[in-house]
């Protein structure tokens, strides 16, 4: 069947690989786009595997303002080559990255960066919730796993739905820039300030000093 060149630039727009890539998907999936979209996937991940391993060890470090100096982000993105990074096609890629953790505002980077405290404070906060369900232990267990697997997905940075396209993650998202530039890509760390943040409770924490020493 004839694959249409609006068809191959949806699927290119929805999944980020290349024009050739996807025409290929479609031609082999004989025009199924979620077969396409799923077969450019495995390939993403497959590609992306097999550089994991090598060293990544070039890379901007990117700021990003946003809303009138109130939002600030600086974020550290790894390649493998100076010449990869000085291509305005992974600049853009970064500042994309930078964007999107203005916009989402993640508190770590990746499921192994929260801190084993505050997963657990969250676990016992869930468990509260689910036990005034009133239903039995297992049921109660299954659904604490499941609201702790989307706390994950809403706060680390790589799982979370990536916000120029919410179809994929942040994850995928880095993937794709793999698959096209050939090289590993590390999402490495970053920073995001936002402007007044923290000031009020420091506020109502110092207040409560001087009370407790005025009583003293």
């Amino acid at each position: 069947m004839e694959i249409t060149a609006s068809a191959v630039k949806e699927l290119r727009e929805r999944t980020g690989a290349g024009m050739m890539d996807c025409k290929k998907a479609l031609s082999e999936t004989g025009g199924d786009f979620e077969k396409a979209m799923e077969q450019l996937r495995k390939k993403g991940l497959a590609d992306a595997a097999k550089k994991s391993a090598r060293i990544a060890s070039e890379g901007l470090v990117h700021s990003y303002i946003h809303g009138g100096g109130r939002i600030g982000v600086l974020v550290e993105v790894n390649c493998e080559t100076d010449f990869v990074a000085r291509t305005d096609n992974f600049k853009e890629f970064v500042n994309n990255l930078a964007l999107h953790i203005a916009a989402a505002n993640p508190r770590w980077l990746g499921r192994e960066d929260i801190p084993a405290e505050d997963l657990e404070k969250e676990k016992r906060f869930l468990t509260e919730q689910a036990l005034e369900s009133g239903k039995p232990a297992p049921v109660v267990e299954k659904m604490v796993q499941g609201r702790l697997e989307k706390f994950g997905k809403e706060n680390c940075l790589l799982e979370q739905p990536y916000v120029k396209n919410p179809d994929i993650t942040v994850q995928d998202y880095v993937k794709q820039m793999v698959s096209e530039i050939g090289e590993n890509v590390r999402v490495r760390r970053y920073v995001r300030f936002q402007l007044g943040e923290g000031l009020e409770k420091r506020s109502t924490d110092l207040a409560a000093e001087v009370a407790q020493l005025q009583g003293a």
